[in-house]
């Protein structure tokens, strides 16, 4: 019975599993940021090599294919420069690369026709069909999208407080939590050449940042959910990432719909023919109003008519009706795709049985 070895990495952590191919998870282990592009290859190399090993135990054993899943550019960079490195700790055949995309669409279900939408630090939704990634919307970055994604919230607290504070916008619970966040204490009457010192420390604090650390002010609109502020940011959040949404379920003629989320990972449609929607990523597996909030916008398009046609991106979605499933990270699914991409059918029985077999190991 062959062995496998499976590696979700992500740009902050790296999760692998050691599994066999009846689909038991034999160990697991976790490092840090494994993505080439946002951490430089040899510490992301690393980062694989320390994973694997506590996934293996603590010394080399033979597995014959390890499969990657990660995301952006790191998807072009050819395999031979894992495969050295990997064939120390007992690999006998390839490396596999793969979109972290497909890892987390599996890690929700064993089904090779869905879609899946994943709201994090970035944002992003793809379709998957027969087990490949058939269309793909944003993901492109906070300079060019990331529509909804927990640095456009933080980006927008980040501005409402602004405005706030010079009056452009209405007062909003969120000042607070920004200026005690930054350590800025608020003073009405206190200027400087006619601006409030407090605004001038947040011009100031923010603009030291890296314009992706604006994501830490995300949560802040979960906190204050009685702020019209914050309401009004998840509101147009959820606006945005149903949209991206729509974009890709439109090419499959049915697409995802008004229903409660499901909170285990692993659970399977009930309804007959309806393709599965998995939802991943902090931003909609934290926040549950977020998740509900992006529902009903999708239920609202299908009670216009059950078709919605946005003529800025040119597509046509039919939304059907049906409970997304919740998912944490990508390495359930990657346990899925070692086996699938080596011709090992994964069933529902199978598919629960990695799942099951690796939440006992975590």
């Amino acid at each position: 019975m062959p062995n496998f070895l499976a590696i979700d990495a992500g740009g902050t952590s790296t999760r692998a599993v050691f599994l066999n191919s009846s689909g038991h998870c034999l160990g697991y282990g976790t490092a840090g940021g494994g993505n080439p592009v946002s951490r430089g290859f040899r510490p992301a190399l690393d980062a694989l090599e320390e994973a694997a090993i506590k996934a293996l135990g603590g010394a080399p054993k033979p597995f014959a294919n390890a499969l990657i899943a990660m995301a952006g550019a790191s998807l072009e960079l050819p395999t031979d420069l894992y495969r050295d490195r990997f064939l120390t700790l007992g690999l006998t055949k390839n490396v596999m690369i793969e979109s972290d995309l497909l890892a987390a669409f599996y890690s929700g279900t064993f089904h090779d026709d869905g879609c899946a939408l994943i709201a994090g630090t970035g944002a992003v939704a793809a379709r998957i069909a027969e087990s490949r990634l058939a269309a793909v919307a944003d993901g492109t970055g906070w300079l060019l999208g990331d529509s909804g994604s927990g640095f456009w919230l933080g980006r927008e607290v980040a501005q409402a407080v602004a405005s706030a504070l010079d009056g452009r916008g209405p007062a909003t619970a969120l000042t607070a939590l920004v200026l005690g966040e930054l350590n800025i204490p608020l003073v009405m009457d206190a200027r400087t050449q006619g601006r409030l010192r407090a605004q001038q420390q947040l011009i100031s604090k923010v603009y030291e940042r890296s314009p992706i650390e604006l994501s830490h002010f995300a949560p802040m609109v979960f906190a204050v959910t009685d702020d019209p502020v914050a309401q009004d940011i998840v509101a147009r959040a959820a606006r945005a990432l149903a949209r991206t949404l729509l974009a890709i379920s439109g090419a499959a003629g049915q697409g995802p719909g008004k229903a409660s989320p499901q909170q285990s990972v692993g659970s399977q449609p009930a309804s007959v023919g309806a393709q599965p929607l998995v939802f991943g990523g902090s931003v909609l597996t934290r926040a549950e109003p977020l998740a509900s909030a992006v529902l009903d916008v999708l239920a609202a398009e299908s009670a216009a008519g059950g078709a919605a046609q946005d003529k800025s991106i040119g597509l046509t979605a039919r939304v059907d009706a049906f409970a997304p499933v919740l998912v944490h990270d990508g390495v359930v699914g990657s346990a899925v795709l070692v086996l699938k991409r080596n011709g090992i059918e994964v069933d529902e029985t199978l598919f629960t049985r990695i799942s099951e077999s690796l939440a006992a190991l975590r």
